[in-house]
């Protein structure tokens, strides 16, 4: 049966950007793709300029995320909520991008959102013939060579990354729990009769572009 890593991203921020040019940073309501294989090339070392290395670890990893609206606290005994609300912030960016990409000489209001009292889980799968395993980025993950942090530098996690290490027959099932029966579930390997477009797939080349791909809703109800 194969193998998962369970992740758990709680923090008192979170960012994972979408598609933005300069003046407007908009952040998805769940984790990207393009988000949680920064994370996982953060721990593992993998610098943004090396594209070969970059590219062999997005074939190698599929996801599966759960949108979490309270967790355990076990150092207090007892359970707290997580609304996951959405607030801008604002910042005056020097030297921003035009569209035509040319430099803009003027200041220019950059308004950023962040999730506020968010949590996720994650589960991270193997996908066929991956040359970046598991077993390497559990490690990585244990003893991270850069600091990891939760869409943006600002936003650090507030516990452990690696949860646990658990064999489902999909990602989908790997989240399913009795404390998570509701939860919303987003997969893009377990296909369901509700798909999403969404552009965060890395294309790793000098200019920072992304590509499409399609997002699945689960609901994490426990199966009989």
């Amino acid at each position: 049966m194969p193998r998962f890593l369970i992740l758990r991203l709680d923090g008192p921020m979170q960012a994972w950007g979408t598609h933005t040019f300069e003046d407007l940073r908009p952040s998805n309501l769940y984790p990207t793709r393009s988000g949680l294989l920064g994370l996982l090339a953060a721990c593992l070392g993998i610098e943004r300029s090396d594209h070969a290395e970059q590219a062999a670890l997005a074939a190698s990893v599929e996801f599966s995320v759960r949108v979490d609206i309270a967790v355990d606290r076990p150092e207090h005994n007892r359970r707290i909520k997580k609304p996951g609300v959405k607030l801008p912030d604002f910042h005056t960016v020097m030297d921003a991008r035009k569209v035509d990409g040319k430099v803009n000489k003027f200041p220019v209001v950059s308004r950023r959102e962040y999730l506020f009292d968010a949590a996720f889980t994650v589960a991270v799968g193997a996908r066929p013939n991956a040359t970046v395993t598991l077993e390497v980025v559990a490690d990585a993950l244990r003893r991270p060579l850069y600091t990891p942090t939760l869409g943006r530098r600002a936003c650090p996690p507030a516990r452990p990354l690696l949860d646990s290490e658990i064999e489902a027959a999909d990602g989908v099932l790997a989240l399913r729990t009795s404390s998570a029966k509701d939860a919303l579930i987003y997969s893009d390997s377990v296909e369901s009769g509700q798909a999403l477009r969404l552009r965060d797939v890395p294309l790793h080349s000098n200019k920072r572009q992304f590509g499409t791909r399609l997002v699945y809703l689960h609901r994490g109800v426990l199966c009989s």
